[in-house]
């Protein structure tokens, strides 16, 4: 497109002369956008996103705001040192704290009604061996975020819940949910209100160093910079293949209205890989790119068979054992992931950097995150 397609002033009024444009309209981009403005109340920052709303997880999530179970903490252990894996619990725990912090007074829904981690029939060997290193765990966890008895066995409240082939459960009562849709509309509000720009429909090209500015291709037209913040997450890869993020598909689908629905919390099984609330007398349920993750790495949304087969298959048999239920609707969001259990934040190339995969946390993790790498392009000046 000519770079000539816009008026004066479209120009003057949406286009020329930003100071710092992020890539990307989720929760890391548009925190660090309110971050920008929060230090530096003059500086021009824009924000592009290539979708008609956020595209990746942004706004497709299931909405918890939670920050591990006993399994995933002992997973991350297999591969990080005890202080890492305390640390990133911290940095989530206080990730969700900035989020609501940011949003006080906005209504977000949260609730914190507590998780829980389910274990199925045949995994009593495992849920024992978890529930011998919670002791250690909560230890662990309590010198770093300051949190006491943060598991906890709960099998009693199996039957409440009206589960079937469930044989243990550990309870987080930390953890909460909320309505990502409104979550999303107040940061987007509050941006507005701090004078950030965000215009949507316009998917980066290319981005290249033009000596003392930053060019940047799109399908809209070209706009320049003098610095750029990538916060597209398990899209990074696309514009800079260097950085090692892998995209992870979750499929997700929401009941119609339960009558007399039990639960009420955030619950995750098999190591996390699947995943349930309530919402409006709803289910809502995802999960399952465990089954083949070869196909969930991919950038494309959509469904395969076999993981809509599994969740409807766990629904009916486990979750809402012997009881009616209606699938409302589908879809899909896409996270990025590494072989680091920690995000990516750094200068990419002079003058451009990224903050990227969130591995699947990017609620707990994103308002630092964009926090983090506002400060890392702050600093560069």
């Amino acid at each position: 497109m000519e770079t000539n397609t816009f008026s004066y002033w479209e120009r003057t009024a949406f286009i020329d002369d930003a100071d710092v444009i992020i890539i990307g309209s989720g929760i890391v981009g548009l925190s660090a956008a309110l971050h920008l403005k929060k230090q530096q109340p003059l500086l021009k920052a824009l924000v592009l996103e290539r979708g008609f709303l956020p595209t990746g997880a942004s706004t497709k999530n299931a909405g918890f705001a939670c920050f591990g179970t006993v399994s995933e903490q002992l997973k991350a252990l297999e591969h990080a040192s005890e202080d890492e894996v305390a640390r990133l619990v911290d940095y989530k725990w206080r990730g969700l704290q900035r989020l609501r912090e940011n949003l006080a007074g906005a209504d977000i829904d949260f609730q914190q009604n507590g998780g829980y981690e389910l274990f199925i029939d045949g995994e009593q060997a495992k849920a024992e061996c978890c529930k011998n290193q919670i002791e250690r765990l909560n230890k662990l966890l309590k010198d770093t975020t300051g949190l006491t008895g943060i598991y906890s066995p709960a099998d009693a409240k199996i039957a409440d819940f009206g589960f079937k082939g469930v044989c243990a459960m550990i309870c987080n009562p930390y953890e909460g949910q909320l309505h990502t849709g409104k979550m999303m509309r107040a940061l987007l509000d509050k941006c507005y209100s701090e004078g950030v720009m965000v215009l949507n429909n316009c998917a980066i090209g290319e981005i290249k160093s033009e000596g003392s500015f930053i060019s940047l291709a799109t399908n809209q037209g070209n706009f320049k910079t003098g610095q750029v913040i990538l916060a597209t997450n398990a899209f990074a890869s696309q514009l800079f293949p260097e950085l090692k993020v892998i995209p992870g598909r979750g499929q997700v689908l929401v009941t119609k209205p339960i009558k007399g629905l039990k639960l009420k919390g955030t619950y995750h099984f098999d190591d996390g890989y699947y995943y349930f609330r309530n919402i409006d007398g709803r289910i809502l349920f995802g999960g399952g790119r465990n089954l083949d993750f070869k196909a969930e790495e991919t950038w494309d949304f959509g469904h395969t068979k076999a993981v809509k087969n599994q969740l409807i298959k766990y629904l009916r048999d486990v979750i809402l054992p012997d009881q009616p239920f209606e699938i409302d609707y589908w879809w899909s969001g896409i996270m990025g992931f590494g072989e680091d259990i920690s995000p990516i934040v750094k200068e990419v190339e002079p003058g451009i950097f990224c903050a990227v995969r969130c591995n699947g946390m990017g609620v707990a993790m994103g308002s630092l995150v964009g926090e983090e790498v506002a400060e890392l392009a702050l600093g560069s000046k």
